[in-house]
């Protein structure tokens, strides 16, 4: 297994794993299949140039992604999102996801980003425990933020310093 920071000629190899990810475990994201399928092949491109996306493929099988959405605003520059998290069933404990994020991060850090961030779903508590045990700290909620066929979910926002330091806000915040 191999990480690779995609590139605008691996629309294909994004396309493939985006869409079974929003198939796979509709719940998780935001985002709806057909958000993504509806799409022009430059759409599909635009979003991955945007953003830093990586997937974790198993020969050329992507089995997993994890993408980076840069604050744009000068003095929010140095913070991040972690978005379009994804980890195929059967590669499911085997340190994909830890993989992805180690190369994210770097990523980040030579980006010049400080901050990460990120939304979980608050009645996901195996992704909540993984960014735990990653140094994240929930820094808050969100009440009902996310609609699932017509159910209100909470949201938990998590961030973690990747410069060496804890700021004192994330610091002790409430798990």
């Amino acid at each position: 297994m191999r990480i690779k920071h995609l590139d605008e000629d691996d629309v294909d190899i994004f396309r493939r794993i985006r869409l079974e990810a929003l198939n796979r475990e509709p719940q998780a994201f935001a985002s709806t299949t057909a958000d993504w399928e509806r799409l022009s092949t430059e759409e599909w491109r635009a979003r991955l140039t945007t953003n830093a996306v990586f997937a974790a493929l198993d020969g050329d099988q992507p089995v997993g992604i994890m993408g980076l959405m840069r604050e744009r605003a000068s003095r929010l520059a140095h913070r991040a999102t972690i978005i379009m998290v994804y980890v195929r069933d059967e590669a499911r404990g085997s340190g994909v996801a830890r993989h992805l994020l180690t190369h994210l991060t770097g990523h980040a850090r030579a980006s010049g980003i400080r901050l990460l961030e990120l939304v979980v779903r608050a009645d996901n508590p195996t992704a909540i425990r993984f960014y735990a045990r990653e140094g994240f700290h929930e820094i808050g909620r969100v009440p009902g933020g996310m609609l699932d066929g017509g159910v209100e979910v909470d949201e938990i926002l998590m961030a973690r310093h990747i410069d060496g330091r804890a700021a004192p806000a994330l610091q002790g915040a409430p798990r």
